[in-house]
């Protein structure tokens, strides 16, 4: 890859993208790519290939892979993984576009912090609006295509980065607004579920104003 600023940027958005749906998944990728030397990474990204970054992304990989296909429970390790995703993607940003001026090495970690900030909430979104579905399958499902992604996309960043980075700002749209619609269609299901009384208190209000 040649590593030419717009190279570079795309990179950026495609891994953060990645990042905000399986962090261990991505950087756990780069680090396979750059140890076996198969393709050329940013200079700054040379450190993910260390031993013991490998250790712990495989290690969580594997933890994540289980908790993320658990209905309800998928849900909480997603919330706590905000804490993990967003920082270590602007942490990636930042490495990656090591040889950029100063001022556009903040400005790509921003952006990097932030698509996997969009990407993480879409993806929580989703998982929330999902977990209520009695089937596991659902969640099984849908944890193994983001698994999947994060890794397929990785890889395919550093070797057609303008490409890899159109298709991740493509499905974070898309994304948006799927678990947007989804929670607006199990929002009144719901209420119903943990508040009936307003079901009740609505037209008992409209009597007592007739």
């Amino acid at each position: 890859m040649h590593f030419s600023a717009a190279n570079i940027t795309a990179l950026i958005v495609a891994a953060s993208f990645a990042g905000g749906l399986n962090i261990y998944a991505t950087v756990l990728t780069l680090g396979v790519l750059a140890r076996t030397h198969w393709v050329a990474l940013p200079p700054g990204l040379e450190g993910v290939g260390s031993t013991w970054i490998l250790i712990v992304c495989g290690f969580m990989f594997v933890i994540e892979f289980f908790a993320d296909k658990i209905p309800g429970f998928d849900v909480i390790w997603n919330g706590l993984q905000t804490i993990v995703r967003v920082p270590v993607a602007g942490l990636i940003a930042y490495h990656a576009s090591s040889q950029l001026s100063p001022q556009l090495q903040l400005l790509a970690t921003a952006i990097g912090a932030g698509i996997a900030l969009a990407t993480h909430g879409s993806k929580t979104a989703l998982r929330t609006a999902v977990t209520p579905s009695p089937e596991p399958v659902s969640n099984i499902a849908l944890s193994s295509t983001e698994d999947a992604l994060a890794v397929g996309l990785t890889w395919f960043a550093t070797h057609h980065p303008i490409v890899a980075a159109s298709m991740a700002i493509a499905l974070l749209v898309i994304t948006f607004f799927i678990a947007r619609a989804l929670l607006r269609a199990i929002q009144k299901p719901l209420k119903k579920i943990f508040r009936p009384d307003l079901d009740d208190a609505i037209p008992a209000e409209r009597k007592t104003q007739g």
